[in-house]
């Protein structure tokens, strides 16, 4: 009996997942850009309940990202397993460029890395012939007869162990016609070839196509269907649909992961979460898939994260930006400790520690002592765009600042609390307007002194639909956290509350 699919399948900020299936067991990555650690490792047994497990890039040299411009970095990963080797392939733009990471155990510790040497393209792919051939094929650009360039897609033959490229680009298939053929994934069904790719951009005209060969290497013929998925010119909840990875599903069936966002409002103009992971069914007909249409099946349960900070190491969901989280903060005596050593949020590198924001409805609190310096609560897009509560210690007390910064433009609201440490809270929830089906995003700043829950002091409440993917133009998602911005800033008990079950009417 087929499973109904739980969509999201990971919420927040998960774009460009692959999947691979070992011994029954599912592991899929994702994404990072310019976070550390990178390229998150998920871990299921029935498709359904996903745990993080580690992380392929914990350590700075991995990727070389220390400097690297916004929504530059970390770019589409590809998971896969052959002879008895976890493989990621990536495309690090701004960094080491593409490079393959191999593991035993996919929860880690990961290679340093072998850097694919020549390589001009990105979205890479691996798949391995009958004989152990290495075929890479990503997404790259070609010389057209009037002395320009269009997108393509590409194949070299490859040494893995050495990085060395071993023969000339041959040019696979290019797609329909749609723009920005990429993330293709070549998989051998039968006596058959299949090549999956993305065309049509990342934005409302994403789509799915595919094409089949009879050797890896081609030629490959286009799907009379295709695009086999896209949700352009619909009003489906799920928008953006593509970049997918296929795999065998627990029930025997096959299933598509893919990114995908879930416009909020009567328009579908704001994507507060960015891209996320989704999935759906896939029949085979006539030798072709046929992609059943992607269904909104929020988690009705609330997740919560909490963190005591009283373990040695982090868990593997916390990011930084350009920087590990060790590198950032210091952990001890059960408190959190960020000094701001090289600037403030609006820099590369902030003090800056934060987690995905995993629900459309999201509560998110801290204890802080700012009596060495200021900082507080951040929810990040990127440098130009995040909404701060910040706390800084006076004389007199505790000054409050929340603070909406967004593409040069930024507002600011101020309260005053007494000396001591403070309860600091970012809630936000979509609520329905009065023009029907009109959403607005509903964000409350508020704070308390630790011990004086009913001492609450409201900082500010705005509208959060501005922070996000459309208006940041961003590849990222929300990540929230605590910072520092001056001095240093001890941080206790951060808790985080999540839950998509609003969304369903909403959306």
């Amino acid at each position: 009996m087929s499973i109904p699919l739980p969509n999201p399948l990971l919420p927040g900020f998960n774009p460009d997942p692959s999947i691979v299936r070992v011994d029954g067991v599912y592991y899929l990555t994702t994404s990072t850009f310019e976070y550390l650690p990178g390229l998150p490792v998920y871990r299921s047994t029935d498709f359904q309940t996903w745990t993080q497990i580690g992380n392929v890039a914990s350590r700075p040299e991995q990727l070389g990202i220390g400097d690297v411009p916004t929504h530059l970095g970390v770019y589409a990963p590809t998971l896969r397993h052959h002879d008895g080797l976890f493989h990621l392939i990536v495309t690090i733009l701004g960094g080491r460029g593409c490079v393959v990471f191999t593991a035993e155990d996919p929860a880690g510790e990961w290679s340093d890395g072998t850097v694919i040497q020549g390589l001009q393209g990105i979205d890479p792919d691996l798949a391995w012939d009958a004989d152990g051939t290495a075929f890479l094929t990503y997404s790259g650009v070609v010389a057209t007869e009037d002395g320009g360039q269009r997108g393509a897609i590409l194949q070299v033959s490859v040494d893995l162990a050495t990085g060395t490229i071993l023969d000339e680009p041959r040019e696979l298939w290019s797609g329909t016609g749609l723009k920005f053929p990429e993330a293709p994934h070549l998989y051998q069904r039968g006596s058959s070839w299949y090549l999956l790719i993305a065309e049509g951009g990342t934005e409302r005209g994403h789509a799915v196509s595919i094409a089949r060969g009879d050797s890896p290497r081609g030629p490959f013929e286009g799907a009379p269907t295709n695009p086999v998925l896209s949700a352009r010119s619909t009003s489906r909840p799920i928008q953006n649909t593509g970049h997918a990875d296929i795999v065998e599903l627990p029930d025997g069936g096959d299933g598509m992961v893919l990114l995908g966002m879930r416009p909020l409002g009567r328009g579908q103009a704001y994507s507060i979460l960015g891209r996320e992971t989704f999935a759906t069914r896939v029949d085979w007909v006539d030798g072709w898939p046929v992609v059943e249409p992607v269904e909104l099946r929020p988690r009705p349960s609330e997740v919560v994260f909490r963190d005591d900070f009283a373990a040695e190491s982090f868990d593997p969901g916390w990011l930084a930006v350009r920087r590990t989280p060790a590198e950032v903060a210091s952990r001890s005596a059960d408190e959190l400790v960020l000094t701001a050593d090289r600037g403030d949020l609006d820099g590369r590198h902030p003090a800056f520690l934060g987690r995905r924001q995993n629900g459309v409805s999201s509560d998110v609190s801290v204890e802080v002592d700012v009596s060495q310096g200021t900082g507080g609560l951040s929810v990040r897009f990127d440098e130009q765009h995040h909404f701060d509560l910040e706390a800084e210690g006076t004389p007199t007390g505790n000054r409050l600042t929340a603070r909406v910064r967004l593409a040069g433009l930024q507002q600011t609201w101020t309260a005053e609390l007494p000396a001591g440490p403070l309860l600091l809270r970012l809630a936000s929830s979509p609520q329905e307007q009065v023009f029907p089906g009109d959403v607005a995003e509903a964000m409350t700043f508020t704070a308390a002194p630790v011990g004086d829950p009913d001492d609450v002091v409201t900082v500010a409440e705005i509208d959060g639909r501005y922070l996000s993917a459309e208006v940041v133009v961003s590849f990222t998602g929300r990540v929230v956290g605590p910072f520092c911005s001056a001095g240093t800033a001890t941080f206790r008990r951060f808790e985080q509350r999540a839950t998509d079950s609003s969304e369903k009417d909403l959306s």
